[in-house]
Parts: C-alpha cells; sequence; structure tokens
C-alpha cells in the first residue's frame, strides 16, 4: 500500500477536489478511493484538521433525483417538522434537544412553574 500525498491547507494542485468542491460542480467521487489529503496544523498538540481529496478527472456525474426520492425526502422533512406531542406541523425543524415544539415547551414550563 502506497502513502498518500499530503498537502498543506490550500496548496493543493489543480486537479483535485474534496466532496463539498465536487459537489458544488455537480460531481461525484464516483467509487475512487482517496488521491490525496490536505493537512492543517493546530495548536497545544491537538491533531490537524485533515480533509480527503478526490481526482476531478476520474469523477462522476451527480445522479439526479427521482420522483421517488423527492416524495421520499418531502415525507422525511414533514416527519421532522410535526411535533409528536401535538401533531402539529409547525414549519420548522423541531430540535432534536427538545424533541416538541415551542407551543408544548412553553405549555410545560408553564405548568412547572
Amino acid at each position: 500500500m502506497s502513502a498518500l500525498p499530503v498537502f498543506r491547507w490550500h496548496l493543493a494542485p489543480d486537479g483535485y477536489a474534496t466532496r463539498r468542491q465536487l459537489r458544488a460542480r455537480g460531481l461525484r467521487p464516483g467509487g475512487q478511493d482517496v488521491a490525496a489529503q490536505l493537512e492543517r496544523a493546530r495548536r497545544r498538540g491537538r491533531p490537524p484538521l485533515v480533509a480527503y481529496l478526490y481526482r476531478i478527472d476520474l469523477a462522476k456525474p451527480v445522479r439526479p433525483m427521482t420522483s421517488r426520492k423527492w416524495g421520499a425526502l418531502a415525507l422525511a422533512m414533514l416527519a421532522r417538522r410535526t411535533c409528536p406531542r401535538c401533531g402539529l406541523d409547525v414549519g420548522y425543524c423541531i430540535p432534536t434537544s427538545h424533541g416538541i415544539c415551542g407551543m408544548c415547551l412553553a405549555a410545560d414550563e408553564q405548568r412547572a412553574a
């Protein structure tokens, strides 16, 4: 096994991109292995930040969303917006830290006071 080339932060040569950079171009890694990595040193003995790079020439186009995928995504987002206690679609994603909508949370706080 050969070691990956390591580049300093912001100094990667052309032809390499992170997953996010590929996605911004409408590409995906497409099954290729990591080609290189970026490292950014940090202070106080902490391990360096690492970003993995993929070759742009081997990347494939992002698969288009099908109607079934759009439907599944819509149902998942509806579930995240629906309060499990009152059953209402509150119009925003309910924080997992509370697990209930703001109205139910306020009602609980009033009962406790």
